[in-house]
């Protein structure tokens, strides 16, 4: 029999969630929960939605685990929130690795992370709890990355890097080696760090400008 599971969350990352521990993981999705206030209604993907205040008397901790899928609001402040109280009840996190991501740090994974196929995750990297890697990234051998972050697709991170807690590293970001990321920074899209980056530190890429000239005026397009 498949342990039972309970998802956190019924936007669009607890949809994915669903989809995602359905088709690949040892666990039976049985119900979603979200705090009383924000129920969208009865079900959800087919599935009783169950007030978080409710939820330990009618699942208790003992009989399912509970996912948190919540994307960075707040810079992972509301995830880390709801992880932490779902620790507080004596809630199970279950992870999701996908079978389709490169996952060679022998296991060293976390709690409620969510890690999406095409990632590649080499020897002897250390990943946080409630952590999401979104799909096609690279994490580089000895890198550390801390408790609820979250990493966009296709950024590289290079080897010996260190990630504090509650980082957000945008799509396309690149970091080199052996630098230092403090806590609750915002790496944004296509951003390039080349030194450490102080703790509640923004770097952003430099966005492309609109062409003065027009498309219909291109030639050879």
């Amino acid at each position: 029999m498949k342990p039972q599971l309970v998802i956190f969350g019924c936007g669009d990352i607890g949809q994915l969630a669903h989809f995602y521990f359905s088709a690949e993981s040892e666990y039976e999705v049985v119900a979603f929960t979200v705090d009383a206030a924000f129920m969208p209604g009865p079900d959800f993907c087919g599935l009783p939605v169950i007030p978080f205040e409710e939820l330990a008397s009618r699942l208790p901790p003992d009989q399912v685990h509970l996912f948190v899928a919540l994307s960075y609001s707040k810079l992972n402040a509301v995830r880390k929130e709801k992880f932490l109280a779902a620790k507080a009840k004596g809630y199970r996190l279950a992870s999701f690795v996908s079978t389709r991501a490169s996952v060679l740090n022998d296991g060293r994974i976390g709690e409620n992370c969510f890690i999406f196929e095409d990632n590649t995750i080499q020897p002897f990297v250390s990943i946080g709890d409630n952590v999401t890697l979104w799909s096609g990234n690279h994490i580089g051998h000895h890198s550390v990355i801390g408790n609820h972050c979250f990493i966009a697709s296709h950024a590289v991170v290079s080897g010996g890097v260190e990630i504090g807690e509650q980082c957000f590293i945008g799509v396309n970001a690149t970091l080199r080696d052996h630098i230092k990321i403090g806590p609750r920074c915002v790496i944004g899209a296509g951003a390039l760090l080349l030194s450490d980056a102080d703790p509640d530190g923004v770097y952003l890429g430099a966005a492309t400008e609109r062409s003065k000239v027009p498309s219909n005026r291109l030639r050879g397009i």
